[in-house]
């Protein structure tokens, strides 16, 4: 009688588990394709780029702010995006990425603090870019996933939103605006 129960209950729930993960699927990036200005991460993420941030909890209260100062440089379809973190606490911090363009839109990036490869794609004036960063946490290291986003707005100024989670928990958020120096 307990299988059966467990069965019936498995069966009612399923087409109301499948709705509710359709409900929270992400855009995908392809829908801005038509979008101008057109992001070319090789252009924009080329020279000095400054940006401003915030991280907020999954209930919205802003925990930490920072800037971030870039040198940003490209030698073929290699990139380099070295970031200095300077948050409002005092603390510094390091992070160089090695990207690589692979053709039509798609990218691959590497840094010392990503677990495995990051991976990204272009399209019209967006890029999205999945990828897990080792963050320390209370004393302790956390394998934390991304789903970022990054918006060109014009030929200066990109905003970036990326959603942080845990075990598919959503953590919280940051925020950044992106200035590309003139």
């Amino acid at each position: 009688m307990t299988l059966q129960l467990t069965r019936r209950h498995l069966l009612g729930i399923a087409p109301a588990l499948t709705l509710g993960l359709a409900g929270c699927a992400a855009p995908d990036v392809g829908q801005y394709a038509a979008e101008k200005p057109a992001l070319d991460l090789r252009r924009y993420f080329d020279g000095l780029v400054t940006a401003h941030g915030m991280f907020s909890s999954r209930s919205g209260e802003v925990k930490r702010r920072f800037t971030v100062a870039m040198q940003c440089s490209w030698q073929g379809e290699d990139g380099v995006l070295d970031e200095e973190f300077s948050y409002s606490d005092g603390e510094r911090q390091r992070r160089i990425w090695r990207l690589r363009h692979l053709g039509q839109g798609a990218y691959t990036g590497r840094a010392d603090d990503v677990v495995g490869e990051a991976r990204g794609q272009t399209a019209g004036n967006a890029f999205r870019w999945g990828y897990t960063l080792r963050l320390p946490v209370d004393g302790k290291t956390w394998d934390v996933d991304f789903d970022d986003w990054m918006f060109l707005i014009d030929e200066r100024v990109m905003l970036n939103r990326a959603t942080m989670s845990k075990f598919g928990v959503r953590l919280g958020e940051v925020q950044l605006a992106f200035t590309k120096a003139a």
